[in-house]
């Protein structure tokens, strides 16, 4: 991660904390806008495309432990809600990023009302439309599930770096939400994208996420990662 100025109003809100919880929300926002912002691509910035790391080499980096116990889980203790990113929510700038075809229904062009999803996940077109009963056919998948990263980690990250984790554009997808659903919060042992092409982009984002956020996998997350690998040796570390 590069090193990152505090802006002014970071510094006075900085200057402004004694303690008091109310502000510590505040902080870990600010915090993951200005790391965001000099940090988009995520944790590798590679000069030339050669030298992006394979997931293969990511994966061998990362600690194989057992699950730990769910106790003292709270989404809320990550993120109550969408964060912002620039001048949008988390959630519609995935829309905006993932979305063809794309309307918008506020200004600045942020609210997304209609839009385009080649889903990944299932690789069928689904047509978006903002709306009681419509809007939830395309969700944003948290990659890394919330809950499976508060076992194997999260749950010894500072506030800001949960928050940073909730709402990294690396550990986010908009996809296909019935397909979300079935999800849940699996890890890669235990469930896969119904789509085979998706796999291997799909391990090899898991494992970006886990590396940049220090998190761990199970000896049977790591086993079914290492298999999927084999059929793409090659596959490389998201960007972001």
């Amino acid at each position: 991660m590069p090193n990152t100025k505090l802006t002014p109003s970071l510094r006075r809100l900085l200057k402004s904390y004694r303690g008091k919880a109310s502000l510590r929300k505040q902080i870990a926002k600010a915090l993951f806008v200005s790391v965001l912002l000099t940090a988009l691509v995520g944790p590798f910035e590679p000069s030339d495309a050669a030298t992006v790391p394979k997931a293969t080499q990511i994966l061998a980096k990362l600690a194989t432990k057992g699950r730990a116990p769910q106790t003292g889980y709270d989404r809320d203790l990550f993120s109550d809600g969408w964060g912002d990113i620039g001048e949008c929510d988390a959630r519609n700038y995935i829309l905006k990023r993932d979305l063809t075809n794309i309307t918008f229904r506020s200004s600045p062009r942020c609210t997304v009302g209609t839009g385009t999803l080649n889903d990944p996940y299932t690789g069928q077109v689904i047509n978006f439309v903002r709306g009681v009963g419509t809007s939830s056919e395309v969700q944003i998948d948290h990659v890394v599930a919330v809950s499976d990263a508060w076992q194997k980690g999260a749950q010894k990250l500072s506030s800001s770096k949960r928050y940073s984790f909730y709402n990294d554009p690396l550990n986010l997808l908009a996809v296909d939400g019935p397909t979300n659903q079935q999800k849940s919060d699996s890890d890669a042992a235990s469930w896969l994208p119904p789509r085979r092409a998706y796999w291997c982009p799909y391990v090899a984002r898991q494992i970006a996420v886990k590396y940049k956020y220090n998190l761990w996998v199970t000896s049977a997350e790591r086993a079914s990662m290492v298999r999927v690998l084999k059929t793409c040796p090659n596959q490389v570390i998201p960007k972001g």
